[in-house]
């Protein structure tokens, strides 16, 4: 990291006894980059001059690191930064006994590469790298994960899990049992198909209780082990089941909050490879608790965990500006964008929409992973205001973008609603239905979007007025729903259920399913249930001679109404709106005003 290397090292004062003049000028450069705020032109300046002297190799392949490793975190010239970096790691492999200098340039080299989408680059360089570190087992760790993570995104699972197998051994050869574990716990859950991961999640939990180390490196495999456990079950949609998993994990970041990383230093090198910093981790778990907030329904706390994590990364990215920070605020700001959608504030969504659009226009290799979510979270948006043309061309270009099936089939998923709402695109929809059916090879194991699924067909025949059968497919979601505390989708269901009831005549049954949609609509709390809810309850009590009951629900409905036609041409109102017409290439630098909002609220309600 730039910190350890602005520090001069005490082997470096000691083995070159370098002159004054580089280490006043390091002095001065360390105190200009922990300057609050940093003043990273003058550590800059300070850096560069070091050259003006023709310092020996050493020294000079040091500096080029340096700065290309200020520049790269600090700064938007990845062009110096990269001329840097790949002088240090070419000049240190000419210096016998420079492993740290010639690693670190290495493997941040080799993150700019990625970051500017020169893959190509970037494999070669860590291949090389790998090749020449084997007695110097940290950086070989290091180096070894880094390229299987490189394979992992270009979804080359093979390599990467090969990759994470020779990692293993290395460490059980040099003695790291912490390394080792860390490397196979990754390797046994990429090589297992999901129906095996449940059994190999429980060999692992074994291992690490069992597994006799130093506190911190212990806690640190512990919330590594549970984060992977919590995300499979997220994946898998099974919020209820993943519940104790994610207490533990809350806990396990408690615990290792209050360790201080020098009270127990590791005696052997391969054993100072971390996963993961533990500021990092703490955003991690804040994440993680959002991802099952949203899906569970409970949108107040995802909003509160939110805050609690971007105040972190904000703190976090003054002095650290790792891409992996930047990648857990977009998926962040996907998951609150879709509560937004879902609370009734479009405005606050588009704005965010926007914001992920921008931090994507910083890394081309964050727009290259996040641009299906981004085109989706356009569509879901799109569904918002009415705007199905729109809807239909961002899900249409999300899915020419993805090749993740769980997002492939969510995607489907709600284009199928928007062709259900627009009710004249029967073909297209069949061939979608026919593609995510519930009763027969449906794509994908989540248990949320099987469930999803069941609701949609529920919705069609709903539509088709085929009522026994519209009442067959939600009464299934619903077994679904409650089984995995699924509560938008139970919301959703038990709406539907009571407005088919409503016309059929069966008034008292229809009351039993629209009650406790309210109620769950409330306490998620999800606008547009309780807007459809408070409409249903306003007949009900109509058609059941319950004239106060009727009165106070014509009251909430136009209470609702008001929000989401204030907040609707609020959205709509917004330049940002203008990014609803964009489907191809990067997102748009610069979004030009429009008049005000093309679509009624009239026709979306």
């Amino acid at each position: 990291s730039a910190l350890k290397l602005l520090a001069a090292p005490q082997q470096l004062l000691f083995t070159q006894a370098p002159e004054r003049w580089y280490l006043a000028l390091l002095g001065f450069a360390e105190h200009f980059r922990t300057s609050s705020p940093p003043k990273i032109r003058l550590c800059v300046h300070c850096l560069q001059a070091v050259f003006q002297f023709k310092p020996p190799q050493r020294i000079e392949a040091r500096t080029h690191l340096q700065l290309g490793s200020v520049l790269y975190h600090h700064t938007k010239n990845s062009e110096l930064a990269r001329n840097h970096l790949e002088q240090a790691w070419f000049i240190s492999q000419q210096v016998p006994q420079f492993e740290d200098v010639k690693f670190e340039a290495a493997s941040i080299l080799s993150e700019l590469y990625c970051q500017q989408n020169m893959v190509d680059s970037a494999k070669p360089l860590l291949r090389k790298a790998i090749q020449i570190s084997q007695q110097t087992p940290y950086w070989h760790c290091r180096l070894l994960f880094q390229l299987a993570q490189l394979h992992t995104l270009e979804k080359d699972l093979v390599s990467a899990c090969d990759l994470l197998g020779v990692g293993a051994e290395y460490a059980r050869v040099v003695g790291s049992e912490y390394t080792r574990y860390s490397r196979g716990f990754l390797l046994l859950l990429m090589e297992r198909k999901l129906g095996e991961v449940h059994p190999l999640l429980s060999l692992c939990g074994t291992i690490v209780e069992n597994w006799q180390g130093n506190p911190i490196q212990k806690e640190s495999l512990r919330v590594f082990f549970l984060v992977l456990q919590v995300t499979h079950y997220l994946d898998a949609g099974q919020v209820k089941s993943v519940k104790p998993c994610l207490k533990q994990l809350q806990q396990c970041i408690q615990t290792i909050s209050t360790l201080h990383d020098d009270e127990i230093l590791p005696s052997n090198p391969a054993d100072l490879f971390h996963w993961l910093p533990k500021e990092h981790m703490c955003v991690l778990v804040y994440l993680v608790t959002v991802m099952h907030s949203m899906q569970a329904g409970y949108l107040e706390k995802a909003q509160k965990y939110t805050d609690k994590a971007l105040m972190q990364l904000e703190k976090l990215k003054m002095l650290d500006c790792s891409p992996i920070l930047s990648t857990f605020q977009v998926i962040l700001l996907e998951h609150i964008i879709m509560c937004r959608l879902v609370t009734g504030h479009k405005a606050t969504a588009l704005q965010e929409i926007s914001q992920v659009c921008q931090l994507c226009q910083q890394s081309p290799r964050l727009f290259t992973n996040h641009a299906a979510q981004l085109h989706t979270l356009l569509g879901l948006y799109c569904i918002s205001v009415n705007c199905m043309d729109n809807a239909e061309a961002q899900f249409t270009t999300a899915l020419r973008l993805t090749t993740h099936q769980e997002l492939w089939t969510y995607i489907v998923t709600n284009l199928a609603s928007v062709y259900i709402r627009e009710g004249n695109r029967h073909q297209e929809l069949y061939s979608l239905l026919e593609r995510i059916n519930p009763d027969h090879n449906f794509p994908v194991s989540s248990h949320c979007l099987r469930a999803a699924a069941f609701y949609i067909r529920g919705l069609l025949s709903f539509f088709q007025g085929r009522y026994n059968e519209a009442k067959r497919f939600l009464r299934e979601t619903l077994k679904m729903s409650n089984a995995e505390d699924l509560n938008r989708l139970t919301a959703c269901s038990l709406v539907l259920l009571g407005h088919i009831f409503y016309v059929l005549g069966n008034h008292r049954e229809s009351n039993n399913m629209v009650v406790p949609a309210m109620q769950l609509a409330s306490k998620i709390p999800d606008m547009s249930v309780q807007l459809w809810s408070s409409a249903l309850l306003k007949d009900l009590n109509k058609a059941l001679g319950n004239n106060m009951d009727a009165h106070e629900a014509a009251q909430m409905h136009q209470n609702f109404s008001q929000q989401l036609l204030q907040d609707h041409i609020a959205a709509c109102s917004l330049p940002e709106h203008n990014l609803i017409s964009w489907t191809d290439g990067p997102p748009p630098v610069q979004i030009q005003a429009q008049n005000g909002p093309t679509t009624s609220l009239a026709s979306l309600l």
